[in-house]
């Protein structure tokens, strides 16, 4: 059974650099101070849970975050399981399914690629072309809005 006040609370996930990932929380209102919390993710439905490998501390050692590596998303949708326990014994379970982007689940794009600008002459203008951002997608049918500041020297 979970114990009131105990709960992450402003639940957060980044990603950024195409393939890094940094969730933080916030330790519950009451929690005491060997209250443990342990966060697990996965892309898909059908694989395992993987639990963090590189924690984010408070002063009391409590997890208050973690940065993953290496991430890839499929369809847009994360899983996360929060594990929080006292004295070693599990008291609480909380599984999350959320999409990018969420309020909680977002990601930092890169710049566009290839930027490639071609002046033919002041009558004519110029022509600007580039490549969409890469992300930590797999599939790619993201729309993006580019805004473009031009200015002359």
């Amino acid at each position: 059974t979970a114990m009131n006040g105990t709960a992450i609370e402003n639940f957060v996930c980044v990603i950024y650099n195409v393939s890094f990932m940094n969730c933080t929380w916030h330790v519950g209102r009451t929690a005491q101070a060997d209250t443990q919390y342990f966060l697990y993710w996965k892309s898909s439905r059908r694989e395992d849970f993987m639990e963090c490998q590189n924690y984010i501390e408070d002063n009391c050692r409590r997890h208050t975050g973690c940065r993953f590596q290496n991430v890839t998303i499929e369809n847009k949708r994360a899983y996360f399981l929060v594990n929080v326990s006292r004295s070693g014994q599990t008291i609480q379970k909380l599984i999350l399914s959320v999409c990018i982007p969420d309020y909680i689940f977002s990601e930092k794009l890169t710049p566009p690629l290839n930027v490639t600008v071609n002046c033919t002459g002041v009558s004519y203008g110029c022509e600007i072309q580039w490549q969409p951002p890469r992300t930590s997608h797999v599939k790619r049918d993201s729309c993006f809005k580019y805004e473009i500041d031009v200015e002359s020297m």
